[in-house]
């Protein structure tokens, strides 16, 4: 899960990017709007969380402008406690839920669990595909209901392909879905990757399939 922090306070956004990426997410953060509305037109995130009070360009122009290109991206919204007509307009343009300042991090981290659960079409906390399962709260993948060890990346990479399940994931999103800015992951080591966790996975049914130039696909295998 890659999620973009928009908040200009620091000492909150620390304390969001500890949390977030103490919880197993990749995680960005900008701190205006128009640096938001930058990252969300280069990259894809599978949440935004977006403050209202942002420097440069407001948090509901940044939002206008992300539903005006058709994205489906979960936004969690932060506003100050006395905004309800802020909040209001959020989430008229689009907003799938918010929260007032100041807030209890635990509260925030079960909503932005339950945003991603929507995002992956689980209606609890497990997404199932065939004899796969995983967790999206302990981040935990279970094959034929037995735990499957794996690293940090390789559950990344995973949800990623989760999330799009019987349909081509390119190697670019991948790369997007495994790093944060700053860090470098080349082709050649989501393939390792890839590889590594297909050998986990594909002896009890699952496999990823490769459409060589383009990407992989995550599929059930076929009983003969």
């Amino acid at each position: 899960m890659h999620i973009l922090i928009a908040e200009d306070d620091p000492v909150l956004s620390d304390g969001l990017l500890r949390a977030l990426r103490g919880a197993g997410y990749t995680v960005d953060h900008v701190a205006s709007g128009s640096e938001a509305d930058a990252a969300l037109l280069l990259q894809n995130f599978d949440l935004l969380i977006l403050d209202l009070g942002l420097p440069q360009m407001s948090g509901l122009e940044v939002l206008r402008r992300l539903r005006g290109r058709g994205s489906h991206t979960p936004v969690l919204i932060l506003t100050a406690a006395d905004s309800v007509e802020q909040r209001v307009q959020g989430l008229d343009l689009g907003a799938d839920d918010y929260m007032a300042k100041p807030f209890a991090l635990q509260e925030l981290e079960a909503r932005a669990r339950a945003l991603v659960r929507r995002g992956l079409g689980a209606s609890g906390n497990v997404v199932r595909h065939g004899p796969l399962s995983f967790d999206t709260s302990s981040r935990v993948a279970y094959l034929n209901e037995q735990v499957v060890e794996l690293s940090a990346r390789e559950v990344s990479l995973l949800e990623a392909l989760l999330q799009r399940a019987g349909r081509l994931v390119s190697k670019e999103h991948l790369v997007q879905a495994l790093c944060s800015w700053g860090d470098e992951v080349s082709n050649n080591a989501i393939e390792v990757y890839v590889h590594r966790l297909r050998k986990k996975i594909e002896p009890g049914g699952v496999r990823i399939a490769t459409v060589r130039g383009l990407g992989y696909c995550l599929e059930r295998v076929q009983a003969d």
